[in-house]
């Protein structure tokens, strides 16, 4: 959604961000690196893009090669700003509502830190503990290394950091920038008229762009453009439950408008939608709002995302019977995976 009253506003964005760039690039800003190689998954625009699916669909492949992979994250909205590892039975409140729904996905370890060279730097801290005690599997790695041993550099003593939501972390060096975007982001402005974070000229900083497979003409856009770099073309599917429409659905995430479209196409019929703010921690009186005008809609039950499901925490269970619950489940392929997967470990040699 753009804000065109905002758009005096844009100038003084961007020139805050050119400072800080600047900043970064003549050293004023310090800039760390980690004893592991980091892929970095992000994008220009105010969240909603994927990232997250990427990102476990990425650690379920790289850990299917063999390889050690663990996530680290920001842990957007939790109470405690210290560098700490995810407990998957853990809250949002404790750990993030990303960074849960990652660890509980792929059974990796998942490091959260307001600076992410602090979630690094405790997940190396653990790996260094692990090498010492000859555990070089550790919860949650492939015990398989054959495939690692196959692929050079990156032996099974190695451990790839996934820096989920990390194009714009820039204190922190990483090996390949995977960045998402679509036609929306390509056409859009500058914050706060429009939804990007940083101008499309930031686009030249990615080690790849990874596009929705349905907007082919968006790679001839960026090539004529001049980009000469490697283009992936993800698929996103939903995965909805069995469900009688009519259905009240609800969601808290950057982007509400791409759920409820994406329910109405795999041929929902949609009753009520409410959306929060993105990341908005749920309360007793939300519910008890929802399941009103989920009533009043006529509605058989209610659905929302996975992210949402964990903000919910037990509020989930406090449903009635009478409107059940329901939840959709987002995931993004690679078209092409195999050369897509080969051209990261190439990369990180």
């Amino acid at each position: 959604m753009r804000r065109r009253w905002l758009a005096p506003l844009t100038p003084l964005y961007a020139a805050g961000l050119y400072l800080r760039n600047r900043r970064i690039e003549n050293g004023s800003e310090p800039f760390r690196l980690l004893r592991f190689p980091v892929i970095s998954i992000g994008n220009l625009s105010t969240g909603g893009s994927g990232k997250t699916p990427l990102t476990i669909a990425l650690a379920q492949a790289l850990v299917a090669r063999g390889l050690r992979v663990d996530v680290l994250s920001r842990g957007y909205g939790r109470n405690i700003q210290l560098a700490a590892r995810v407990n998957p039975d853990g809250t949002a409140e404790d750990f993030g509502d990303e960074p849960l729904l990652i660890t509980r996905e792929t059974g990796l370890p998942v490091y959260v830190a307001s600076q992410r060279y602090d979630a690094g730097a405790l997940a190396e801290a653990e790996q260094s503990h692990i090498e010492k005690g000859s555990d070089l599997v550790g919860q949650g790695f492939s015990p398989d290394t054959k495939q690692a041993k196959l692929s050079g550099a990156l032996t099974p003593e190695v451990c790839i950091h996934l820096l989920d939501d990390g194009f714009q972390h820039r204190q922190l060096a990483r090996d390949v920038d995977i960045l998402l975007l679509d036609k929306g982001d390509w056409r859009d402005m500058l914050l706060p008229a429009g939804n990007l974070r940083e101008p499309l000229s930031a686009t030249r900083r990615a080690s790849v762009i990874a596009i929705p497979a349905n907007e082919p003409e968006l790679a001839n856009e960026l090539q004529a453009w001049g980009w000469k770099g490697p283009i992936w073309r993800l698929r996103r599917t939903m995965e909805i439950p069995a469900v009688s429409s009519p259905v009240a659905a609800f969601c808290g995430i950057a982007r509400p408008e791409q759920f409820f479209n994406g329910l109405e196409s795999a041929g929902l019929h949609l009753s009520a939608r409410v959306a929060f703010p993105d990341h908005h921690r749920f309360t007793a009186r939300d519910l008890d709002g929802l399941v009103a005008t989920a009533r009043v809609a006529g509605a058989t039950s209610l659905i929302t995302t996975e992210k949402d499901l964990i903000r919910l925490g037990k509020l989930a269970s406090t449903f009635p019977q009478s409107l059940p619950l329901k939840t959709a489940r987002l995931r993004i392929e690679i078209e092409d995976p195999t050369a897509a997967i080969d051209w990261l470990i190439n990369r990180l040699k």
